[in-house]
């Protein structure tokens, strides 16, 4: 079934770009799913059927099984309401999870690129971008760093994405850098209070692609998260979701 979906869903976002159709579609799977994941990255924000989202959503949520749903209950708490896990975050079954996006909030166009912007949207589907796209019409400039946008989550086994800006880094890391990384974890936790969430796993924002040096970004994450959780008593819990052996190295140093 998974193979007559993706197949589908290949041939239909093929014949829906006239620059696409000299694509030559590979034999196999792994190959056929690398192509279906580098053409929803570039497809822009338009119209789509219903029925290519019944078998995309179909197709995603299958994948989403096959690849191991992680729930709350599966991680050991480090801290009070803390959490650490090391694993793709497009497996947390958290209330919400949080993206680090650019500033088109629109999601990564780079085919299968390695951020987790990339990893989101393409685990998600096209509705994602869509809704995204619906909030920047409404927007109309482009989203300011260190702020937060909720979204539906769809194929995603979470109910929701926080998606924020981090400041990106141009050599010396300056303590306005700190200030609006620590304003993306703060305005994820506030969002997430005001949807009334009751867990939200955390990447490691501004890192990878946008140069935070970790060890710090590490630093401002945990102590904003833990000044949140003294000053709010809401009974938030939180992931830190690390996906790198020396990313999870710090935080398990940082968090004892």
């Amino acid at each position: 079934m998974q193979t007559e979906r993706l197949a589908f869903l290949i041939n239909y976002l093929i014949n829906e770009n006239s620059e696409l159709q000299s694509i030559e579609i590979p034999e196999q799977d792994t190959e056929r799913k690398h192509l279906l994941r580098s053409l929803m990255n570039i497809r822009p924000p338009k119209a789509v059927s219903k029925e290519f989202l019944e078998v995309q959503d179909a197709y995603l949520q299958e994948e989403c099984i096959r690849k191991g749903v992680i729930s709350l209950s599966d991680i050991s708490m480090v801290k009070p309401r803390i959490y650490l896990w090391q694993g793709d975050i497009t497996r947390l079954s958290a209330d919400a999870i949080v993206n680090a996006a650019n500033s088109a909030l629109l999601g990564c166009f780079i085919p299968c690129h390695g951020c987790i912007d990339n990893a989101i949207h393409s685990a998600a589907g096209v509705e994602l971008r869509l809704e995204c796209s619906r909030i920047m019409e409404k927007q109309r400039t482009k989203e300011t760093t260190g702020k937060a946008k909720i979204t539906k989550a769809y194929n995603l086994p979470c109910r929701y994405i926080l998606h924020t800006v981090g400041p990106i880094i141009y050599g010396e890391v300056t303590p306005k850098d700190c200030e609006l990384l620590s304003d993306c974890y703060r305005s994820c936790l506030e969002l997430a209070a005001a949807y009334q969430l009751k867990s939200i796993a955390f990447c490691c924002i501004s890192t990878g692609e946008f140069h935070f040096p970790n060890e710090k970004a590490a630093k401002i994450a945990i102590q904003t998260v833990q000044d949140y959780q003294k000053k709010n008593q809401n009974n938030l819990e939180v992931i830190f979701n690390v996906f790198k052996d020396s990313d999870y190295q710090i935080y398990k140093q940082l968090l004892g």
